[in-house]
Parts: C-alpha cells; sequence; structure tokens
C-alpha cells in the first residue's frame, strides 16, 4: 500500500491537510516500509474548492493519508478520489505510525484496511 503522511520534516505528523506543503509517500507492506519520494503541493491557490482538489490531485496514487486535522468536506472528497484519511496524534512519529499499520495488517486488521490492502496488492500483481 502506499501511505502519504503530512508533515513538516518526514520524520513527524504534524500538518493538517489543507496547510501541509509536503507529504512523505512510503510503500507500506506487512513487512516492510520503502520510502518512496517527497511530494510538493505547495502550489497556492485562491478558491477552497480549487486548493483542496489540487492537494488531493498531488496525493492521488496514495491508498491511505496520514495527517493531524482534515475538514469534513476535504475528508469528504479525499475519500470519493479513492484515498482514505487517516488523523494521527499531533507530533506521532512516521516510523511508529507504520509499525502500527503493520501490527494492524498483521493481526486482525479491520474492514476497511484489509479493503485498501486488497486492492493495493491486486494492483501490484
Amino acid at each position: 500500500m502506499k501511505i502519504a503522511f503530512a508533515s513538516s520534516s518526514g520524520e513527524f505528523i504534524d500538518r493538517h491537510f489543507g496547510w501541509s506543503k509536503l507529504f512523505y509517500l512510503y510503500n507500506v507492506s506487512k513487512n516492510s516500509a520503502e520510502f518512496l519520494k517527497v511530494i510538493d503541493s505547495s502550489m497556492e491557490l485562491e478558491g477552497e474548492k480549487e486548493k483542496l482538489n489540487y492537494k488531493i490531485d498531488t496525493i492521488k496514487e496514495a491508498d491511505i493519508m496520514y495527517c493531524t486535522q482534515i475538514g469534513p468536506t476535504a475528508s469528504k472528497m479525499i475519500q470519493s478520489s479513492g484515498v482514505y484519511p487517516v488523523r494521527a496524534s499531533e507530533g506521532e512519529k512516521i516510523a511508529d505510525a507504520i509499525l502500527k499499520l503493520q501490527d494492524l495488517l498483521k493481526d486482525a486488521p479491520a474492514p476497511w484496511l484489509l479493503r485498501i490492502y486488497n486492492k493495493s496488492e491486486k494492483r501490484s500483481a
């Protein structure tokens, strides 16, 4: 699965989705995690809807996006684009979030996570 993290440093999840200028993209499986790239979403746009569409378009290859906060409109828009938003605690380490996700995948994944994982596995096969 490809996971995008809203982060100012690449170490901590510390940004609101709409205010994040950078997203750190990882490929995460049950047993491994690989950093893929930094996504720059810093283009300034006037309208709120245009700004959200642009941000969502920059992370469209992700299956899941972690951030500290996301508004209800943005949450609906990002979900309809096929990316699942997850709210993390302010300052949670990206490495810790990846380990928690991997533990969930190994033990008893929630139905939403299992669905996303299976979809991403089919896509990469």
